[in-house]
């Protein structure tokens, strides 16, 4: 165990394809629960990094996001990417209250009924793919398309406006110093984009997911303008960005991994739970993402941290626990235990748009490899560019032939 006197640097970058970040899994071993030093923020703070205690800090009533706001907490992007009065930074019964309100407008009906047009946006997509021709970017073609569209599609975005969007919740992501003001900027834009568009709709609602947010009901609760603003912005730029990166790395995992591949040729059937181990498997991003605030001193096997610190968890890391998961560094498509993982986050702020992803990624990779039954990398995999700019990690271009 780490001792207060120990500190770790942050962040621990690994940019080499998708492998694990070393620094990180050392850390889950020798010191799970540790001092760290992040780049942005004031003082240090704690990162936890076994399954079981990213269990605890995400569940445990103990730890607060609703502190975090008016702090200038450690993180690792010049300034924090969520907003103060984000369903991000809220504990229950705020948050209890809000996510109660969101499940009614965004359910999984409503989900389902986008599956068939999904289907036919995937099917254009792929058609445009066959006649550009080997080799084709899979990134530009359809990994950086269906999910911009779906989202935009379910919130009744105007097309016109969204190469703008996604401009501007890419340059939010940055974590370079350098792109600071640009980076505040695209926030401003967003946020002042938003405000307009959710007015406009709680005006005059339609038949599109803002206007379902702007008047969902229970009892007499409802979103108030700044939660509707912000909450949108949310599922705007995470219903996009990171299911864009998704479908890059699943499709390069699944494109170096051959054995893997035949299996999910094999057997189309197993493609819902292929889709959780490599979500599982695949680390999706750098770093870590917003922390949390100890309410109370909290021990974890001796280790003690104390009210007031900051404590932030590593996903990527516990998806890697071989205390939780056997043989966790193998892609299994038929763990005889599988375990949730914990790509979509854990406890009271899992990502609300978990079933609209998997919806997707359903859809687009099942499409693509019934599509392309001899799919193939056009280069060696050690010539694929990676991004290593923002906090996600995923192909820059993911060239493939057939």
């Amino acid at each position: 165990m780490t001792t207060d006197e120990q500190v770790w640097a942050c962040p621990f970058r690994h940019d080499e394809a998708l492998e694990p970040d070393p620094a990180m899994t050392r850390m889950r071993t020798e010191a799970p629960v540790a001092r760290v030093r992040m780049p942005y923020g004031e003082g240090r703070c704690w990162l936890v990094t076994r399954h079981a205690d990213v269990r605890l800090v995400t569940s445990d009533r103990r730890f607060s996001r609703a502190a975090l706001v008016g702090a200038d907490y450690p993180r690792i992007t010049p300034a924090p990417i969520a907003q103060p009065e984000a369903i991000n930074l809220m504990d229950p019964p705020t948050l209890n209250r809000v996510r109660r309100l969101v499940i009614k407008a965004f359910s999984n009906a409503q989900v389902e009924k986008l599956r068939p047009w999904a289907q036919r946006v995937v099917d254009e997509l792929l058609a445009a793919i066959r006649a550009h021709g080997a080799p084709a970017d899979v990134m530009e073609l359809l990994a950086g398309q269906l999910p911009l569209r779906t989202i935009s599609e379910l919130l009744g975005i105007p097309e016109a406006d969204r190469p703008r969007i996604r401009r501007q919740a890419m340059a939010m992501m940055s974590m370079s110093d350098a792109d600071r003001t640009s980076a505040a900027e695209a926030k401003a834009g967003l946020r002042a984009y938003f405000t307009a568009l959710c007015a406009a709709r709680r005006r005059d609602p339609g038949d599109d997911l803002i206007s379902a947010l702007a008047t969902a009901r229970i009892d007499d609760e409802m979103l108030d303008e700044v939660e509707l603003t912000v909450l949108v912005m949310l599922l705007m730029i995470s219903g996009h960005d990171t299911l864009t990166y998704d479908i890059g790395n699943i499709v390069y995992t699944l494109l170096t991994h051959t054995a893997r591949l035949a299996e999910l040729r094999a057997d189309p059937a197993r493609l819902p739970k292929a889709l959780e181990e490599l979500l599982r498997f695949i680390p999706f991003r750098q770093g870590v993402g917003i922390p949390r605030v100890a309410l109370e001193d909290v021990d974890f096997d001796g280790v003690t941290v104390r009210a007031g610190d900051t404590v932030h968890v590593s996903y990527l890391t516990a998806n890697r626990d071989d205390a939780a998961y056997e043989r966790p560094d193998e892609l299994d498509f038929d763990r005889e235990k599988p375990l949730s993982h914990m790509a979509f986050g854990h406890g009271t702020h899992h990502c609300l748009g978990a079933h609209l992803a998997r919806m997707e990624l359903e859809v687009c990779v099942g499409s693509l490899l019934a599509e392309f039954p001899d799919l193939r990398l056009a280069v060696p995999a050690d010539r694929v560019r990676w991004n290593t700019v923002s906090i996600w990690r995923f192909p820059l271009t993911l060239p493939v032939a057939w």
